[in-house]
């Protein structure tokens, strides 16, 4: 039997997100955890989140969106949790339950001991809200780095380095500029498709075409892996592999790929709901969409063009 539950990741403006830690008498006592709770019988998952926040925390709930699930096998009792991001609340978190509590900055050292279905959730936590992917081949190398710089000074941290049509002296000469530009900001660059250019240029990791991924019998642990994904079959192979996360599209039309049968956000939300990697939309879209990508279960934006033009990053968007 699976014990269905809901899980509050509460973010605050600094980006720091609530832990709480599990009251004397209950199961797991002195274990620190996402707050929520078990999800009743014909409840749904976010209004179970919200009655759940209220009696342990005596918070309301104004604004939180679908984001990842686990499963996870405990001694006791299987848990599917349902994990949420809060992003708006109304009043002053307390415990309730006389449980401790604390606000949590990510890259500072946790508290301990942590439930460890929540691990792989940490690791998700840290991903930005927007995943951009290079062009050089249609805007040229140099004014692309130009913009590049721009975007890591406005707060760029995660770029996919693609240019695939270049030859592959070319793209390596590329792939060290752009991961030194990167590694100046503290930001991360994954190249696609080669995982031998990624090490060879010092890049942290490598993002997989659906049909590399496919073939694929492992992923590389010493290197953050990702994928691109157009189907529930992908999507499933994806998380047997346990890649970083994914890209799901395309959501709508795009240049780069024109004949594409596209998804539509019901057929994005229908796909990335309920997985257990967190998911960028790709595919036509633009920053103006991060909070319908969010409310169709995404945790944020991967774009070509959209992340190079002007007129506000994905992270102006969400705040």
């Amino acid at each position: 039997m699976i014990v269905d539950v809901a899980a509050a990741v509460i973010l605050r403006a600094d980006g720091a997100f609530l832990l709480a830690q599990r009251p004397a008498g209950k199961v797991y006592a002195g274990w620190w955890e996402f707050p929520g709770g078990k999800i009743e019988a014909g409840e749904a998952p976010v209004h179970a989140l919200a009655r759940e926040l209220h009696e342990e925390l005596g918070i309301d709930v104004l604004r939180a969106f679908p984001w990842i699930t686990r499963v996870y096998a405990y001694a006791r009792a299987t848990v599917r949790l349902h994990f949420f991001r809060v992003l708006e609340f109304r009043g002053e978190p307390h415990g309730r339950e006389a449980q401790a509590f604390t606000w949590q900055l990510p890259g500072a050292p946790l508290v301990e001991p942590m439930l460890p279905a929540n691990a792989p959730v940490l690791r998700s936590l840290a991903l930005p809200q927007e995943y951009a992917i290079s062009s050089a081949e249609t805007m040229g190398v140099e004014p692309f780095l130009a913009r590049l710089e721009a975007r890591l000074a406005d707060g760029l941290r995660l770029v996919q380095l693609r240019d695939k049509t270049l030859p592959r002296g070319q793209r390596a000469a590329l792939a060290r500029r752009v991961v030194e530009a990167a590694h100046r900001r503290g930001a991360r660059v994954l190249v696609n498709g080669d995982e031998a250019l990624a090490r060879e240029t010092g890049a942290d990791g490598v993002h997989w075409p659906a049909d590399q991924l496919m073939r694929a019998a492992a992923r590389p642990t010493d290197i953050t892996c990702a994928a691109s994904c157009h189907t529930a079959a992908e999507i499933a192979r994806a998380e047997q592999l346990e890649c970083d996360f994914a890209v799901l599209g395309p959501v709508l039309d795009t240049s780069s790929h024109p004949a594409a049968r596209t998804l539509g956000w019901a057929g994005f939300e229908q796909l990335a709901r309920g997985t257990s990697l967190a998911i960028y939309a790709i595919g036509g879209v633009r920053a103006v969409d991060l909070e319908r990508a969010w409310s169709c279960g995404a945790h944020g934006l991967a774009m070509i063009r959209g992340s190079w033009e002007k007129g506000g990053p994905v992270e102006a968007a969400a705040r």
